[in-house]
């Protein structure tokens, strides 16, 4: 059975589930018209609406979603946020369970932020920070940033719109630095199998992700891929995890050694890894890779976008893990995601070549009509501001064990190879006989049925093939954390028994 047909019944079986609600009401003169639904469903529903429209076959050519997808369902059309949870337009409501993409650390409302943009909007709404002009919020933005980024010195700010832009700006500064010292075949990147950096063409280049590359003509050349650090699935019998460490790190070292270090200019590394199923590094990793970069003279690029600003438990990972990088990418909960920002962090090392080589070129050539722009900068200062004050990073440790805990205590699931995470992250993968390396067949789309249990249940969680991945806003409540464990245990129960029926079936699943 082809897998797009069960992920298309899935989706509309869930997505039937939570509009069923609309044949208990009467649209009369735009006016919901209320005929006894239950409270659960009567919540779903604000004063007004309109007549049901459908967007199915709409004009946008979406990110990330098949063109089947597309033309043969009704997206689910967000209309409002407020704190952890979402409204589509029919009124139902979602915990969002991965804030946004990993990126809504304060929640859908935050009014601080609203207001730091509308401040801003009103007095200056744009100007741009070419040539020695500049505006107030970029110039305070990059200061905080610096002040708070401990651990290691770093010297100046970049501002850039996203994560991906961040990660292509760090190829072209590492290349701008290296030919400045007189080493122009030192330009190779070394990133890591299952990591994601973003889209743009270098970007993905740099990610780990096949789908990113295919019919892209991805990677570009001088991008290397090193082992993924994932123990669970990769490790040897018998291996511990320092001892997987130690052979991770054993492996860059051969492929620098192979391409000859002389060309190798930088290595690239999530602190966590993000998208590629939420993958924590085993014990020692860090602490040996960065002993290999050092060695032969290679730059550590840390790629904070999902990890910064209390994710883990820390307010960096780099502080998590003892990571002292030569330059770190940010994004995404920079501003809470209320407005498109991102930045890199430049060390004293790399800053004073570059601004040497521009001295004697002119310019620093590089950078974006929306480089710090003002109303992005002021936002991000507030966002900051709130994490300061809020102590964001406690509050994190403090939900950590109800959050961590309580969904691994499913690890026991017969469906379920791995649960793991750190912080306010979190993936599950399913597999069979609780074994990497028994995958359930792909046909039986068990991670696409299981996210459309929780949306039905009213949740919405990132599937990537049969892993799912949870990061939910930081200001989440111990009571919406308890919800959250509730529909994934909902959803857990229905998954089961699918793969229950499937497995007694011994045939592919059949759709009508």
């Amino acid at each position: 059975m082809n897998f797009r047909l069960v992920l298309r019944s899935a989706i509309r079986a869930a997505s039937q589930s939570r509009s069923d609600c609309r044949h208990r009401v009467e649209i009369v003169s735009g006016r919901l018209l209320d005929i006894g639904l239950p409270p659960f469903q009567s919540r779903w529903f604000g004063a007004q609406a309109e007549t049901v429209q459908s967007f199915k076959g709409h004009d946008m050519l979406a990110p990330f979603t098949a063109g089947w997808q597309t033309t043969e369902l009704d997206p689910i059309v967000v209309d409002r946020s407020e704190g952890c949870y979402i409204y589509d337009i029919h009124g139902n409501r979602y915990l969002d369970a991965l804030a946004g993409l990993w990126c809504t650390a304060l929640g859908g409302s935050e009014p601080r932020l609203v207001a730091a943009a509308t401040a801003q909007l009103n007095k200056l709404p744009f100007y741009h920070s070419f040539w020695n002009r500049t505006t107030k919020p970029s110039l305070d933005l990059a200061k905080e940033l610096l002040e708070m980024f401990t651990a290691r010195k770093m010297a100046k700010a970049f501002f850039v719109n996203s994560g991906s832009e961040a990660n292509d700006t760090q190829v072209k500064l590492v290349w701008y630095y290296n030919n400045a010292l007189g080493r122009p075949s030192k330009k190779k990147f070394i990133a890591r199998t299952k990591a994601y950096h973003g889209s743009t063409l270098i970007s993905a280049s740099l990610s780990g992700l096949p789908a990113l590359h295919q019919q892209f003509d991805l990677p570009a050349p001088f991008v290397l891929h090193t082992d993924c650090p994932h123990y669970w699935r990769y490790h040897l019998p018998g291996e511990t995890e320092e001892e997987f460490a130690t052979r991770l790190a054993n492996s860059l070292e051969n492929l620098i050694l192979k391409e000859g270090p002389e060309t190798i200019a930088a290595f690239i590394a999530e602190p966590v890894m993000g998208a590629g199923g939420v993958i924590p590094p085993p014990a020692t990793y860090f602490e040996k890779v960065q002993a290999v970069v050092k060695k032969y003279d290679i730059l550590f690029i840390a790629d904070e976008v999902v990890c910064a600003f209390g994710r883990l438990g820390e307010m960096f990972g780099c502080d998590k893990y003892k990571i002292e990088p030569d330059l770190v990418s940010l994004a995404k909960a920079l501003s809470s995601a209320y407005v498109p920002i991102g930045a890199i962090l430049v060390s004293p090392e790399v800053a004073d070549v570059v601004y040497s080589q521009s001295n004697k070129l002119g310019a620093f050539s590089h950078g974006f009509t929306y480089s710090g722009h003002p109303v992005s900068c002021a936002v991000a200062l507030e966002a900051l501001k709130i994490y300061k004050e809020r102590n964001i990073v406690e509050r994190v440790k403090s939900l950590t064990p109800r959050f961590q805990d309580r969904l691994k205590a499913f690890s026991g699931s017969p469906i379920i190879g791995e649960i793991r995470g750190t912080g306010l992250i979190l993936g599950t993968e399913f597999t069979d006989n609780k074994s990497p390396n028994d995958p359930f067949p792909s046909e039986w789309g068990v991670g696409a049925y299981f996210g459309a249990q929780c949306q039905k249940h009213g949740m919405l969680v990132r599937v990537a093939g049969d892993s799912i991945m949870f990061c939910p806003s930081l200001t989440i409540s111990e009571e919406e954390i308890d919800e959250l464990i509730s529909i994934y245990g909902k959803a857990l129960k229905d998954t089961e028994e699918r793969v229950k029926e499937l497995k007694a079936q011994h045939v592919q699943p059949v759709t009508a």
